[in-house]
């Protein structure tokens, strides 16, 4: 097999690496979300202990592209290639965090029944979320630059229902003292799938740098 043909080869693992990765973190998000609708605290335990292995990947392979870059110091879309790699992976690791995040969440608010009334937002803004996970990995698979940028608007609709959402709450909490607890609890579960939508963009913007060369902000 001739170099090129390794290098090749090697770059067709790393994406396919990636797309393992990004299908448990999109499991990660969704288990998060419905063991918070649930109150299931198992269900938030599995999302919580699964975490250990998406960092395992992660670590994996980070080290796979340095080494990649390393021995075969790539140039031009072939580096890019390989730094793009790197930032998605990030991006997929910090939305892992963030569902872990929302399953420590469900924990805390086991024990009682969801009494506030804007819980109905947060599947809501949870499917806009995995929809743009989605749509990053297409584009980035397919080098559709197109589609990288229309993330956009599904992230716009992602901040828009966050505000709702933290205007509600609050106005929840100013009203009855007793949902304190459980309206900070989601105020930080919408927060976090909002950050979710902020890394699935950062996914879009490493798609279209893979493909131009050109820095683009999205969000």
């Amino acid at each position: 097999m001739s170099p090129r043909s390794s290098f090749e080869r090697a770059l067709a693992e790393l994406q396919q690496d990636i797309l393992r990765m990004a299908s448990l973190v999109e499991q990660a998000i969704y288990d998060s979300v419905q063991s918070l609708i649930r109150l299931d605290v198992a269900g938030a335990a599995q999302v919580i202990m699964s975490d250990e292995m998406i960092d395992e990947l992660y670590l994996e392979i980070e080290d796979k592209c340095v080494k990649l870059i390393a021995t075969q110091q790539p140039l031009a879309r072939d580096l890019r290639v390989a730094i793009t790699g790197i930032k998605i992976l990030l991006s997929l690791e910090r939305m892992a965090d963030h569902a872990v995040d929302i399953a420590r969440a469900t924990m805390c608010l086991s024990g009682q029944p969801l009494t506030v009334k804007c819980l109905d937002y947060i599947p809501r803004m949870a499917r806009l979320a995995q929809q743009m996970v989605k749509d990053g990995l297409d584009a980035y698979v397919n080098g559709d630059v197109q589609k990288a940028r229309e993330m956009c608007a599904l992230d716009d609709e992602v901040d828009y229902i966050f505000a709702r959402v933290f205007r509600e709450l609050v106005n929840s909490m100013r009203e009855d003292p007793r949902t304190v607890m459980q309206s900070a609890y989601l105020l930080y579960v919408s927060r976090y799938l909002e950050r979710i939508a902020d890394h699935a963009t950062n996914i879009g913007e490493a798609v279209i740098y893979l493909v131009t060369g050109e820095r683009w902000e999205l969000n």
